[in-house]
């Protein structure tokens, strides 16, 4: 390891690769909340979240995991449980209050069509206004998931309409 006055240690989450401070910067000064989204091989986590000096506040959050408690018996890493995951956690952010956020997905490098963005397009069908182009939200068949089989469309539309209702 380097020694010397001009050394200089980088912060502990930067040297582990789990945060890009430059960009939380620029997240934190737009003033608005942050849509948190996060995506792991078998679940989606999609969170609000506003900036304060002691630590973030969670204003309203969602999982892929809290779908098998409204019936959702296929798998909770695909589109159509991220779009709802994103659905779930804009309509309880509304619910609190959030009219606009801007999307924080991390790490993860922007691909046209992934989890993240279908999420964000769950957030933007629940009424919150985050800036984004309409070239990265996957198509609307890859989100009822059409490309699955034929039983998750339906599903997908009775768990939409679940949470529209609640």
């Amino acid at each position: 390891m380097a020694t010397g006055p001009r050394y200089h240690v980088a912060f502990r989450r930067r040297r582990q690769g789990r945060t890009d401070y430059r960009m939380r910067k620029k997240l934190i000064t737009s003033g608005l909340p942050r849509a948190v989204v996060r995506c792991t091989s078998k679940n989606t986590i999609v969170q609000f979240v506003n900036f304060k000096p002691q630590g973030d506040a969670v204003i309203a959050a969602a999982t892929t995991k809290e779908l098998g408690k409204l019936g959702w018996k296929h798998a909770t890493g695909n589109l159509p449980s991220a779009y709802l995951a994103g659905f779930m956690a804009g309509k309880r952010a509304s619910k609190a209050g959030v009219e606009k956020a801007v999307l924080d997905m991390g790490l993860k490098p922007p691909k046209k069509g992934t989890k993240v963005f279908a999420a964000l397009k769950g957030m933007l069908d629940a009424g919150i206004d985050i800036p984004h182009s309409d070239e990265v939200l996957p198509s609307d068949e890859r989100i009822s998931g059409s490309h699955i089989n034929a039983e998750v469309p339906k599903m997908f539309e009775s768990i939409s309409s679940k949470i529209k209702e609640a």
